[in-house]
């Protein structure tokens, strides 16, 4: 059943808007008719939409309709698919304020944080695309007379996406577009907190030219459809980012079928500040790191190991930084730090408050939920720093996702770099420094797939791989130069001609 796509910019209205799956081309209710709601965090009372609240069958109509329209997309030439892609981004760039404005008001980031994820879901679409006309292979020479080498690359055929909250744009944008790039149609998951952007990234693909079928949006329980999604026989590979214990349930299902899939995870990042280091800068950089997306990100700043000659002074550089923040709807131009997601992370954030102060830490600023006057209908947490934290605390090896910065004194490098590596992830570590000798050693030292020298640890950037070690991931990278290769299976061909 097709169904017309309702408005683009949600005006004020009594009756909250549907919105519906996109599958095969065609925007469709769930089976059982079924809908969740879709809320502002920082106006809780207002329903941004209702959403279908699909069921295994309409993942298995989204399936069937990615593998029918799959082979035809694998015989398009490269070209012809960049085309594509690079059409998808000029639509992307002409509703960046639009897109920016609907991500704002679903999730929750500042308004210039939702420009600039719009302007990273153009920058992806724009760099996939070139792949379009680089070579795909090798031509190798053997060790036999009249005989040659070479590899191919061909699709895998379809591909399943499992996509966060926190980036509801340029996360689906920066796994679709290797993808399809590559070959492959499309089945996209997006998270239940922040459903709108796919289906706006459905309707810019259709509008840029994509044929029916190759780019599908199920919107749903991730539990039900995840794990249907990730154990279902006609998808060819899982692309999943989440919480390492999603990413373990995940792997097990693709591992009974020795299904690929790519996983990047979970992170408790660290950033060392050396008694050297360029304090202003260190302490902008956490603040940054750690507050940004209401630290909402996987590699947002969630310890600091501090050298014990500059804590102090560190500490209350900071706690100045995080009272400056001015705090509220992320609509508004003059706020620096928005709500979390929904309340229920808001409480899951204080509750890491309270076991803090259990476990003997010291509370130096914030610990409070907001929900006096203008925060009264939002998901408004303090920006929260504590002290004197023992790297075995819970506080300094679990994963909060909020803003919330434990920081740790150390003595030495030795010991800086011992307690960044003490916890089961490995995603992004910064250290601060102007010793190229511990620079050095550091980039050796560090068990982290991003390491960053007096930077964020939340700046990465679309050409450079992405992806952690140990519990953050399963060994595959994000973005890169390889990123299209790796939604594609090789094929080594052996030519004799004598």
């Amino acid at each position: 059943m097709t169904q017309p796509y309702v408005q683009t910019d949600l005006p004020a209205r009594s009756e909250p808007p549907v919105f519906y799956n996109f599958i095969g081309g065609q925007w469709r209710p769930s089976a059982s008719g079924a809908t969740f709601v879709s809320t502002n965090p920082a106006h809780c009372s207002e329903i941004i939409g209702y959403y279908q609240q699909s069921s295994v069958a309409d993942l298995d109509e989204a399936v069937r309709a990615a593998r029918q329209a799959q082979p035809a997309w694998a015989a398009t030439p490269a070209p012809q698919r960049a085309a594509i892609l690079q059409r998808a981004a000029q639509i992307l760039e002409t509703r960046q304020e639009e897109l920016a404005v609907l991500m704002t008001r679903e999730m929750g980031k500042i308004l210039n944080e939702a420009r600039g994820e719009v302007q990273t879901a153009i920058d992806v679409a724009r760099y996939i695309a070139s792949d379009g006309w680089r070579a795909e292979g090798e031509t190798v020479p053997s060790v036999q007379r009249g005989k040659l080498y070479l590899t191919v690359r061909q699709p895998l055929g379809v591909v399943g996406l499992i996509t966060p909250w926190n980036f509801p744009l340029a996360i689906p944008a920066w796994k679709t577009f290797p993808a399809l790039q590559a070959g492959n149609a499309v089945v996209l998951k997006p998270a239940s907190d922040t459903p709108l952007l796919a289906l706006k990234l459905a309707q810019v693909l259709q509008e840029a030219g994509l044929p029916d079928g190759l780019f599908n949006v199920v919107t749903g329980p991730g539990g039900t459809l995840g794990e249907a999604l990730a154990s279902h026989p006609d998808v060819n590979m899982i692309s999943l980012t989440g919480s390492t214990e999603v990413g373990r349930r995940v792997a097990e299902l693709c591992g009974r079928d020795l299904r690929r899939c790519a996983l990047e995870l979970g992170g408790k990042n660290a950033v060392i500040v050396l008694e050297d280091a360029d304090l202003p800068r260190a302490v902008a950089s956490v603040a940054l790191g750690a507050f940004g997306t209401t630290g909402q990100r996987c590699t947002a700043t969630s310890r600091v190991i501090v050298h014990r000659a500059v804590v102090s002074e560190f500490s209350e550089r900071l706690i100045e930084a995080a009272a400056s923040l001015r705090i509220g709807d992320g609509l508004r131009e003059d706020v620096d730090m928005g709500p979390l997601v929904n309340r229920g992370r808001v409480q899951a954030v204080h509750e890491y408050t309270e076991l803090g102060k259990h476990e003997g830490a010291r509370l130096l600023y914030g610990g409070n939920p907001l929900r006096e006057g203008e925060y009264s209908d939002g998901a408004f947490y303090q920006p929260t720093i504590f002290g004197e934290v023992q790297p075995e605390m819970r506080i300094a090896r679990e994963e909060i996702f909020g803003p919330f910065v434990s920081i740790i004194p150390v003595a030495s490098y030795e010991e800086a770099v011992a307690v960044a590596n003490s916890t089961i992830y490995g995603l992004s570590t910064a250290i601060f420094t102007r010793s190229t000798h511990y620079t050095f050693r550091a980039m050796r030292d560090i068990q982290s797939g991003l390491i960053y020298v007096n930077a964020p640890t939340t700046r990465s950037e679309i050409h450079m791989p992405f992806g952690g070690m140990k519990a953050s991931g399963n060994g595959h990278r994000e973005l890169g130069p390889n990123a299209v290769a790796d939604y594609s299976e090789v094929k080594t061909v052996a030519v004799v001609y004598e």
